[in-house]
């Protein structure tokens, strides 16, 4: 799960992968991300990694929702009520929940069937028709390995692939883009056990690399510039098989549950 290795500083380049058309259900995400490569003429090397939205992808998976095919709970329409919110939506919020952890002022943090906890249970109806919701994908590992195949057969090349959703964050304002799926590298780097420039043994560190890059990554791709894939070039990422579950804590490790 947790990789145990040095990493080596090197120059990196964030390109955004522009020019993807609007994604609908049952496209070829990796296909699209191909042509988008070859557009822009770039050369893809061993160990880069692509970047790519949440919402492209549950567009493709046909992750959405017509609200008026909704019909909300009595709870759902109390809460809505209470305020101002669409009680459809506040439905499907409740539907894709595992486990509400706070739903006051406005707010439902919840933990979903994944294990992610956010706000709204990750559904969102930005950058979608009206009336219409976007779902997490089903098993976001998954569709990361799905993509990190076929691009890696494409190009001949080992890649990474990480699908990344906005996430906020406890203590902290302001929002970040995270990793919900990994697949062809490690999700997380283990320093424990080594040494560090005084040579005092490290007890705690682990960097939480696919998280970084995710949020690197969001620098190009923006909420607003229809861009919703980027390659990250000039990494020194080793091929692994970690996912986005190992960056999901367990209850018994969690000191806030």
């Amino acid at each position: 799960m947790e990789a145990h290795y040095r990493h080596t500083p090197s120059p990196v380049q964030i390109i955004p992968l522009s020019g993807l058309p609007e994604v609908t259900p049952g496209d070829d995400l990796a296909g699209l991300l191909i042509r988008a490569v070859q557009q822009q003429e770039l050369v893809i090397q061993p160990g880069e990694v692509f970047v790519v939205a949440q919402k492209i992808v549950s567009k493709a998976e046909g992750r959405l929702v017509r609200l008026d095919s909704v019909k909300p709970s009595e709870r759902a329409k109390d809460w809505a009520a209470e305020y101002g919110k669409d009680a459809r939506v506040v439905e499907v919020v409740l539907g894709e929940t595992k486990r509400i952890v706070r739903m006051e002022r406005g707010v439902i943090i919840a933990e979903t069937h994944h294990g992610f906890v956010c706000a709204n249970a990750g559904v969102d109806i930005s950058n979608v028709p009206d009336g219409t919701a976007t779902l997490l994908p089903e098993n976001p590992d998954h569709s990361a390995r799905m993509m990190q195949q076929q691009l890696a057969s494409a190009f001949g090349v080992s890649v990474a692939v990480i699908i990344s959703d906005t996430f906020g964050r406890p203590w902290r304002e302001g929002l970040v883009n995270v990793a919900l799926g990994v697949a062809g590298m490690t999700a997380l780097i283990d320093y424990r056990g080594q040494h560090d420039t005084q040579g005092k043994t490290l007890h705690a560190t682990v960097i939480a690399l696919a998280d970084e890059l995710a949020s690197a990554a969001e620098l190009v791709m923006g909420k607003l510039d229809r861009v919703p894939a980027a390659l990250l070039q000039g990494l020194t990422i080793r091929e692994g098989t970690g996912s986005g579950s190992d960056l999901i804590r367990p209850a018994e490790r969690d000191l806030f549950r």
